[in-house]
């Protein structure tokens, strides 16, 4: 039996090659980089040829907010479904790093029972107050696949405002069921993941009217898992180190805090398996010390 590691990516390539590195041949790479991202040909081929990794994709070119990062997403989770050896599936993004040991992530599947970790709750939410509890993300247009949110994030905020004034509303069908809603990362068994799949290939009206919402990839899997039977197997903790705290990131913030050595006792006495956000140099001691330990331990 395997696990599968399913990683979308934009930035910093000497990162995502230690996350590969991280694990052995128990576990399969399968990675989606952005398409619109230039990138030297001699990383895409010393990625390819980790052994461990058996699926590079650019297939999309990804705006944050966008619908094409789930679709990367979907397209990683049928690339890793196909090898019948892989029982548990873990989606992190190239700015994560692992930190519990690799045997720690073996023992996984030595457990008498796999469960599901996804966070969840459902919309609308207290925690999506400023979206008016999430559901201004599905009721009115947001554009972020056509329009850089990096660049002109002001002028999307905008036109929902405008569609607001003007009474202009998407309906939301009874067809979807309950939403929920969750941030994007998640560790699932291999049932759940490919009743997702066939979901969205039997059902396609979720994923169609997931266009030109906000930050779907937040919603459709919380929304398809917990409105089915699978929902009984889900833990509401998605297994992921995340700083939020306002102090540190700022009110209404659309992004975590970058780790640092604050960060490391917190990391190394929680039930974490994944930590992010890494970035260079601000996180270099921290990720320095999780090797350090985690070879250490492995030894």
């Amino acid at each position: 039996m395997k696990q599968a590691i399913l990683i979308t990516a934009y930035k910093n390539f000497d990162h995502l090659i230690d996350i590969v590195t991280f694990f052995d041949n128990d576990f399969e790479l399968f990675i989606h980089i952005d398409k619109k991202i230039k990138v030297e040909k001699r990383i895409i081929d010393k990625i390819k040829n980790i052994d461990n990794v058996k699926f590079l994709s650019r297939e999309y070119s990804i705006n944050w907010g966008g619908l094409n990062h789930l679709k990367a997403y979907l397209l990683l989770a049928k690339a890793a479904l196909k090898n019948q050896e892989n029982k548990y599936f873990h989606l992190i993004s190239g700015q994560d790093f692992p930190v519990k040991d690799l045997s720690y992530f073996k023992n996984i599947l030595n457990a008498p029972k796999l469960y599901d970790h996804l966070e969840f709750f459902e919309i609308p939410s207290s925690i999506w107050k400023n979206q008016n509890g999430g559901l201004d993300r599905l009721e009115y247009y947001n554009f972020f696949d056509l329009i850089d949110a990096k660049k002109h994030i002001k002028w999307l905020w905008r036109l929902v405002r405008i569609q607001k004034k003007l009474h202009l509303k998407r309906r939301v069908s009874e067809r979807i069921g309950k939403l929920y809603g969750g941030f994007t990362w998640w560790s699932l068994t291999r049932d759940t993941l490919q009743y997702v799949i066939d979901y969205t290939k039997e059902k396609p009206y979720l994923i169609h009217r997931m266009k030109h919402t906000f930050c779907s990839e937040e919603m459709y899997f919380q929304t398809i898992i917990m409105n089915s039977d699978f929902s009984k197997n889900v833990v509401n903790d998605n297994l992921r180190y995340i700083d939020w705290d306002p102090d540190r990131v700022g009110k209404d913030s659309p992004s975590p805090a970058l780790l640092d050595m604050t960060d490391y006792e917190k990391i190394n006495t929680s039930n974490k398996l994944f930590a992010r956000k890494f970035d260079t140099p601000i996180s270099d001691k921290l990720k320095s010390l999780i090797q350090k330990q985690d070879s250490t331990k492995n030894i």
